[in-house]
């Protein structure tokens, strides 16, 4: 569903089929208001609604997460793994009343909901999908508790080490237009999830007295923090420890099982990912930034793949890519996208 704010001066579509302004005319400025005295973005997500008494013990069971332990008006988030441990969905969850929302990737909502319910089989939940509310995210002091994550445990570490609970909780709040708040620091300051009602957008913007920005923006300052995009940063072959951001948020180390968890405990007990999330300064000789999949090469051989790609209003053309294991750790590394130079 295309965002009103898609009408608002200024404002451009990434692609023609996206439904959220990828930015409103400067991406830089609104990248640093982003980062400095606040802004509000849409972002562009899939939501679904779990109830049903079985919801949080049902999804606990089929995804990386601890999840029967979480609370009331809180926030985690949650991968599904394939039988071989690979990702093939990506969510934020927040718990509010008898109803448990994720929001995933655009595009990956109708995936998600069949790959659900194909696993409901006897367990008491209903899955639905909504498209008529927005997300939104907003930077700025917020009053909402600090994001609080567990350690990743040491190789080997003792069952029943690590507690019992998600292994990262996002603070939260119902809102009296039926959506809710939810605190997750994405982009390395205050950052605060809200779901609105979509025909209560505008007032909802105008009451937050913050200027507008793009996911242009957002997504460049996701660069820094390391923070993947689901589709965008992974692909088909992606395991969890290689997206460090996401083993933390995401993946409950010492939980029961679930598909993919014996590759997950094989991986962080006995040996090291094949590849790493790693952050790559380009020298910025192109002007445009690479594209999702273009390659990482090194002395002529390819040795990664490019993720998110953006020019940064302080740090100049920055980039997300999966590198193999054995580059990441030369950071002397003469890297090379197309004709552009690039350094860990």
């Amino acid at each position: 569903m295309n965002s009103i704010l898609l009408s608002r001066p200024g404002a451009v579509r990434e692609l023609e089929a996206s439904t959220v302004p990828w930015h409103y005319g400067d991406p830089l400025r609104e990248q640093k208001h982003l980062d400095s005295t606040g802004a509000v973005v849409e972002r562009d997500r899939d939501l679904l609604v779990l109830s049903g008494p079985e919801r949080l013990s049902w999804l606990h069971s089929i995804t990386t997460q601890h999840l029967t332990e979480l609370g009331d008006e809180q926030g985690t988030e949650l991968l599904v793994l394939s039988p071989n441990g690979h990702i093939e969905h990506h969510a934020a969850v927040f718990s509010l009343g008898d109803k448990l929302w994720l929001d995933t990737a655009p595009g990956q909502g109708a995936a998600l909901r069949d790959f659900l319910a194909k696993m409901r089989f006897f367990a008491q939940v209903e899955i639905e999908e909504v498209t008529d509310f927005a997300l939104l995210s907003v930077t700025g002091p917020s009053d909402l508790a600090e994001p609080d994550t567990l350690e990743i445990p040491d190789a080997k570490f003792a069952a029943g080490s690590v507690p019992p609970r998600p292994s990262s909780i996002f603070a939260g709040r119902a809102r009296p237009d039926g959506g809710w708040e939810r605190r997750t620091d994405t982009v390395g300051r205050p950052t605060v999830d809200i779901l609105v009602p979509r025909d209560q957008l505008d007032e909802t913007i105008a009451a937050l007295g913050l200027p507008l920005a793009g996911t242009w923006a957002y997504d460049t300052l996701r660069i820094p923090q390391g923070l993947p995009a689901f589709g965008v940063d992974t692909d088909h072959r992606t395991i969890p420890h290689e997206v460090v951001s996401l083993l933390v948020t995401a993946v409950h180390l010492d939980k029961g099982c679930y598909r993919g968890q014996e590759t997950v405990a094989r991986v962080h007990n006995l040996g090291k990912p094949p590849r790493a999330t790693s952050i790559l300064h380009l020298d910025g000789t192109e002007e445009q930034p690479p594209k999702p999949g273009d390659e990482v090469m090194l002395d002529g051989r390819a040795v990664g793949r490019v993720g998110t790609a953006g020019r940064h209003y302080e740090d100049g053309m920055i980039a997300l890519a999966l590198l193999r294991r054995n580059v990441r750790d030369k950071t002397d590394a003469k890297l090379m996208i197309g004709d552009s130079a690039a350094a860990l």
